[in-house]
């Protein structure tokens, strides 16, 4: 919680804090020192623990969004329903307005990107920088069709994993619908035994990801049911972005940063070669790297 209040030019400080938005409590993590960057986590419904980057940490002071709905952040009042991109987008705004920041950098992971990318469409007046992590512009059809397609070359490349089998039939409920996991145990479990899928090699590397795989969170949040889909609007975005994502990313790969890169002029576009859909973890340094070097050579935006 906070400890006292912050004044407009403060920067928060380190731990948990909370603020009450539209009658919903959201926390929000601190940690490091720098320009802020708000730091929003996929889903929806999933954790954001694992989102922690504490090589990014070292240059920035990381406000990671618990978001609402999952963990100690409030549920809302028609629960599981209306956890809508424009509810994430007035949850940033009230942390953005509680930390007392008049421009912030925003980093969208996964279906957080979605949320940056409206968030940069909406309030440009708010952000110095985005970036678009791992992620896509449509959670519609075409991209259940690209999750579909690379799961299949996922399973020839890692023929002889232990638990392949289990893992396929986690994706099976997870991304093709299963109607009996409508609770946050049932969605967890899922969670947990898909998440290989998410690492250009987990099994290669499961001493250092086991944890995480142990640890992972979904909750049941729904939203109203309609696609999002940010394709031909893109070119609107002002503020200087950074797109990225991993080589062997399963859920959000290559083909659709090099899509967001080319409709945002000027946007800078990195390619980690050796990790899948959590580059900050399988590539730390070379992912804070790249942050930095996009920070350090950014333009200035128009506003």
């Amino acid at each position: 919680m906070r400890e006292a209040p912050m004044n407009s030019l403060s920067v928060p400080g380190p731990g948990e804090h909370i603020v009450d938005i539209h009658g919903v409590p959201q926390r929000y993590h601190v940690a490091g020192s720098g320009p802020v960057c708000i730091a929003h986590s996929g889903g929806p419904g999933v954790g954001w623990e694992y989102l922690r980057m504490p090589h990014l940490e070292e240059f920035l002071t990381m406000v990671y969004v618990e978001p609402v709905g999952t963990g100690k952040s409030g549920r809302l009042p028609q629960h599981p329903h209306g956890y809508t991109i424009d509810r994430y987008i007035a949850h940033i705004d009230g942390i953005v307005d509680d930390i007392g920041r008049r421009s912030v950098i925003l980093l969208g992971h996964s279906y957080g990107g979605l949320i940056a990318q409206k968030y940069a469409l909406a309030r440009s007046e708010k952000l110095s920088s985005v970036i678009l992590y791992a992620t896509v512009t449509t959670d519609g059809d075409d991209f259940y069709a690209e999750v579909e397609r690379n799961f299949q070359e996922f399973l020839r490349r890692h023929s002889d994993a232990p638990d392949l089998d289990d893992v396929k039939q986690a994706y099976m409920q997870g991304y093709r619908g299963d109607a009996t996991a409508h609770d946050d145990e049932s969605l967890t479990a899922i969670f947990r035994q898909v998440l290989p899928i998410y690492f250009a090699d987990y099994w290669r590397r499961e001493h250092e990801f086991g944890s995480l795989r142990q640890g992972a969170r979904r909750a049941y949040v729904v939203d109203d049911g309609r696609p999002n889909d940010h394709r031909g609007q893109l070119s609107a975005i002002v503020t200087p972005t950074l797109v990225t994502t991993g080589r062997f990313d399963v859920v959000c790969p290559p083909r659709w940063s090099e899509e967001i890169h080319e409709e945002i002029n000027g946007s800078a576009l990195v390619i980690l070669e050796e990790s899948g859909h959590m580059a900050h973890l399988e590539q730390p340094q070379k992912f804070a790297q790249t942050v930095k070097d996009f920070l350090d050579h950014r333009p200035r935006t128009a506003g």
